[in-house]
């Protein structure tokens, strides 16, 4: 077990924390901690269903992940494709936080909504890159352990958002706690900064075709690819649907900022921190297949 745990302290599994720190960071910022932001300031019901669409670029980044694999950023020259990338997705998410921060969900809805869908954008962006990132630094024997890291490091990130600025938000006006938001992002371009170049570079796609054409049919090539992806689809469904009014509920059942950050907002990390270490050192006993069917 304890050689099995020297994994990580490896420099890489660090710098993998980190990012996913700075993967989780944005995701809370535009679902719960929003939800609280616009419960105060009176926003309707309806309005804050409707801000269900700002999420919709995590689900549908896959239509420019090709172009992320096919173009060389500016900063790529200097940092490499992957991590040119990311810390271009990364000042974006900095940027927009901040401007956010200056807004008012009640006298400014619609601003917020478009500032909201840039911030999901650039950070689905991020997550591209980084699971890109992820599989081109570690061998296979190290996957499962890097991934544990990384969802270790999501969800801290997610904690960070949820339940410290809600806590923030309990003294502080939520436009300094959005302002303090947008500096804790700055850990990930550090990360990125320090972040290990990958071993052995993988060129890029000679064009277009070969970066969107080329890997779907690699894809739907392989046996139970239409499976997979319905699996894919539905496997998260149930607490996607489960989450997106957990926020408003409880404020107007009575609980404050600072309960739902200590109880459930503690207690998910706490379930999920134990859970990611677990599965990260079980995963290459049990298979992917029998681990996800285990633990789902």
């Amino acid at each position: 077990m304890l050689s099995a745990l020297t994994i990580f302290a490896d420099r890489r599994m660090i710098v993998l924390l980190a990012l996913g720190f700075s993967s989780g960071l944005p995701l809370a910022l535009i679902t719960g901690t929003l939800q609280a932001w616009m419960t105060d300031e009176g926003v309707s019901i309806q309005a804050l269903g409707n801000f269900a669409l700002v999420t919709l670029p995590y689900s549908m980044k896959f239509l420019w992940s090709p172009l992320l694999d096919r173009f060389i950023p500016p900063l790529g020259s200097r940092y490499d494709r992957r991590r040119g990338w990311i810390l271009l997705s990364q000042y974006a998410l900095m940027i927009l936080t901040a401007l956010l921060a200056h807004l008012s969900p009640g006298s400014e809805l619609y601003a917020v909504f478009v500032l909201s869908l840039l911030l999901a954008f650039a950070s689905a962006t991020q997550d591209v890159v980084v699971d890109a990132y992820r599989a081109e630094l570690l061998q296979r024997v190290e996957v499962g352990p890097g991934v544990s890291v990384a969802i270790f490091g999501y969800r801290l990130g997610m904690l960070t958002s949820g339940a410290v600025a809600l806590s923030l938000a309990q003294v502080l006006p939520w436009h300094t706690v959005y302002c303090a938001m947008a500096i804790v992002q700055g850990i990930g371009v550090l990360a990125t900064l320090w972040a290990p170049q990958i071993p052995t570079q993988v060129s890029p796609p000679v064009s277009l075709k070969d970066a969107v054409v080329k890997p779907l049919v690699e894809y739907f090539r392989r046996n139970g690819a239409i499976e997979i992806l319905i699996f894919i689809l539905l496997y998260k469904v149930a607490d996607v649907m489960a989450t997106m009014f957990t926020t408003r509920f409880m404020l107007e059942t009575g609980f404050n900022k600072a309960e739902i950050a200590a109880v459930v907002k503690g207690l998910g990390l706490a379930a999920t921190v134990i859970g990611s270490l677990v599965g990260g050192l079980y995963l290459a006993r049990i298979g992917m297949k029998r681990g996800l069917l285990l633990f789902g």
